[in-house]
């Protein structure tokens, strides 16, 4: 015997970050923003084996991604890059954001939609944006700290990014009722959540198009 559950009228709506709502990525522009150009292009300097091989495909993104963020962030304040996060949000981000993008998140809105932020970008700065813009909730990448909330340049838990996005998507969803769902992303790595969806969005040459599931 079979049950089927009923769909409630609520829909959600889920969102990628980087290359949907903004024009590109946004954790290098982050980074440089909080260490200064001199310091910025530095240590981008010394990252030139693990961004070569991530480029050529023989590291994965999370494991160049732990790599990047430990360069970069490994002992600052968590308290303070918070408040970085702020300004940056404030400040750099208006600059980069995606008409096509905020476009269709302000249609949701107006239809009494969740919005929901699904990114592999941090906490550090979505957290303000997601504020700034009432929107109804985050699921992303967090970052690790000590008992001194120091940051050990790790992630906690898994990068919110491919098939990881995908399953803290199903986590998410698995504590709701069934409701109607849309995605929007703008890359191959958003695939496997948008295959969650019931309707799937992905951005090609500048418009949203239906992602066909196969």
């Amino acid at each position: 015997m079979s049950l089927h559950l009923q769909k409630s009228n609520q829909a959600v709506a889920f969102f990628d970050f980087d290359g949907t709502l903004t024009t590109g990525d946004t954790l290098m522009p982050f980074l440089k923003f909080l260490v200064g150009a001199p310091a910025y292009y530095t240590k981008l300097l010394g990252l030139s084996p693990t961004l070569t091989a991530y480029l050529a495909r023989l590291v994965p993104n999370d494991i160049a991604k732990q790599i990047l963020l430990k360069k970069y962030l490994e002992g600052y304040d968590i308290k303070e890059l918070y408040i970085q996060g702020e300004l940056f949000c404030e400040t750099a981000i208006p600059n980069i954001l995606r008409h096509e993008g905020m476009e269709r998140l302000k249609w949701h809105k107006e239809q009494g939609h969740e919005c929901i932020l699904l990114s592999a970008s941090l906490d550090i700065y979505l957290e303000a944006f997601v504020k700034k813009l009432s929107l109804d909730g985050l699921i992303c990448s967090k970052l690790r700290t000590n008992t001194k909330n120091r940051v050990s340049g790790e992630l906690d838990g898994e990068n919110c990014f491919g098939h990881a996005k995908a399953l803290k998507l199903k986590q998410w969803l698995s504590s709701r009722a069934p409701c109607t769902t849309y995605g929007y992303g703008d890359s191959t790595g958003d695939h496997p959540f948008l295959m969650l969806v019931d309707e799937g969005w992905i951005l090609k040459r500048g418009k949203f198009v239906r992602l066909d599931k196969i």
